[in-house]
């Protein structure tokens, strides 16, 4: 099409074709409405062809290739020498697995009656949008749209990564073979996670945090856990320290480091990254010619219904304030879908689950025990170690937590974090009892299978109430 050429009608157009964006496209086409899908790169967005997936993929096989140095112990015996690590083989596999994910989602959209188009989207009003679609430009009106144009990694400009020796998490999952040396710029969750799966896999780590410790969004007796386990793999970890410049020089990156006391250093290394956080794209989409409103932060105030200022308009995902969670981004998206169908849907919960997947993992839901306090809850914590639990002990994983947060007086449970193996399924349980208005008695009544590491939660529950099997029990809460 050329422009001024009449514009294809739709009832819905989706921007972006992100976890958010393909899910809120397929429950439009299940609810009977007209869907374009626009994206400009590869359906699944980032998550799932450079974020996400790729590098859940890449620490779980630099967990089992870590794994093979702790196998004598269970009896098992390699022949001295024969074990390594391809990263060109590894790189193979991963792309088999986006792959078949991608054209599962490609094939998911047709089947529900969406039309995918490849390009890059603008606004043109507040009902028409162009896309450009590699020399051709379409015009579409529409009577909704829902942005979901996700988010990019922050870089500072003396940071800007060259994609050799400069990197970011989509380089470093792109690497063909395990660097000798690695300075990671931002002690974040992507940064810890490639960190450690790195760590894991041989290289010299270094990671290079301003704050004054790593994961600074997570509570510190969690994160602490994670701290451990980077020591005990080597890893090298500046926190309260700031990077100043970066240089690349005769196939070195030297970067120049300053600590929170003034002191300044060098750091030479064969490749760094950057992992400093993420921004919002939510310039040049014509959002000013949509009449939608973005902060001064750049992300798009929305309800609950994921609806933006312009009442026509919607927003999900990392556009929107709040953690960018890919699980997130789907319910966002159902919901707006939802609440265009005309159905009572609602971004109603405060109950966003998180899992952070280094080692051990760490994974969440509802308040810590700092929060709690500070909105005037009297709380009780207790927890329970996986040293105790039959089955950790059994697969070796003995390090770590599981803890409840529980409002003395009504013993409403108000989070659960926990920080070990398998912590990222562990907290679906966790989430649901929240959902649900759950008292620490119902998870304390509810048999747990023998032997899990599910256990974890039904013995911290029963210590909050004084009666835990496998622990020392501290004081019990009272009854109101």
């Amino acid at each position: 099409m050329v422009v001024g050429e009449v514009a294809v009608e739709t009832d819905v157009v989706v921007i972006g074709g992100g976890p958010g964006g393909y899910a809120a496209a397929i429950r439009l086409g299940q609810l009977g409405k007209s869907v374009v899908l626009v994206e400009k790169a590869e359906l699944g967005g980032v998550c799932l062809n450079r974020g996400c997936i790729p590098s859940k993929a890449l620490i779980h096989a630099a967990g089992e290739y870590h794994k093979l140095a702790s196998l004598s112990k269970l009896g098992i015996e390699l022949p001295e020498g024969v074990v390594s690590f391809h990263m060109s083989k590894w790189q193979a596999w991963k792309e088999s697995i986006v792959s078949r994910l991608s054209l599962g989602v490609e094939h998911l959209c047709q089947a529900n009656g969406v039309t995918v188009v490849k390009g890059a989207a603008a606004f043109l009003s507040e009902d028409r949008i162009g896309v450009e679609t590699g020399g051709d430009f379409e015009t579409y009106k529409f009577r909704q749209a829902i942005v979901a144009t996700g988010s990019r990694p922050y870089i500072p400009s003396f940071l800007e990564p060259d994609h050799v020796y400069l990197l970011d998490s989509t380089d470093a999952l792109k690497l063909q073979e395990i660097p000798r040396t690695l300075a990671i710029v931002g002690g974040g969750y992507i940064g810890m996670e490639l960190g450690l799966a790195f760590a894991k896999l041989g290289t010299r780590v270094t990671v290079v945090e301003a704050a004054g410790t790593i994961l600074p969004q997570t509570a510190p007796h969690l994160s602490a856990e994670v701290l451990k386990q980077a020591k005990k793999l080597g890893i090298t970890v500046k926190t309260g320290t700031a990077v100043e410049t970066a240089d690349v020089s005769s196939g070195k990156v030297v970067l120049d480091i300053r600590t929170s006391q003034n002191v300044r250093e060098q750091l030479t290394t064969d490749k760094a990254l950057i992992t400093i956080g993420r921004v919002p794209n939510t310039e040049d989409i014509g959002l000013a010619q949509a009449q939608v409103t973005v902060n001064e932060r750049g992300y798009i105030p929305v309800d609950t219904t994921c609806r933006t200022n312009n009442p026509h308009i919607f927003a999900i995902g990392d556009v929107t304030p709040g953690p960018a969670l890919a699980h997130r981004a789907s319910k966002q998206g159902i919901v707006a879908a939802e609440a265009i169908a005309g159905l009572p849907s609602s971004m109603d919960s405060p109950f966003v689950p998180y899992v952070i997947f280094t080692e051990p993992q760490i994974a969440g839901v509802g308040m810590t025990e700092e929060e709690a306090k500070q909105q005037g809850y009297q709380v009780k914590v207790a927890s329970f170690p996986y040293r105790a639990n039959g089955k950790a002990l059994a697969i070796d994983a003995k390090e770590g937590f599981a803890e409840v947060i529980v409002d003395e007086h009504t013993h409403l449970l108000l989070g659960m974090h926990v920080a070990g193996e398998d912590a990222s399924n562990l907290i679906a349980e966790g989430a649901l009892a929240l959902e649900m208005a759950a008292r620490v008695e119902d998870v304390a009544l509810t048999m747990h299978p023998h032997p899990t590491l599910s256990e974890v939660w039904l013995e911290a529950a029963e210590a909050a109430l004084g009666h835990a099997i496998h622990i020392v029990n501290k004081p019990k809460l009272t009854t109101s």
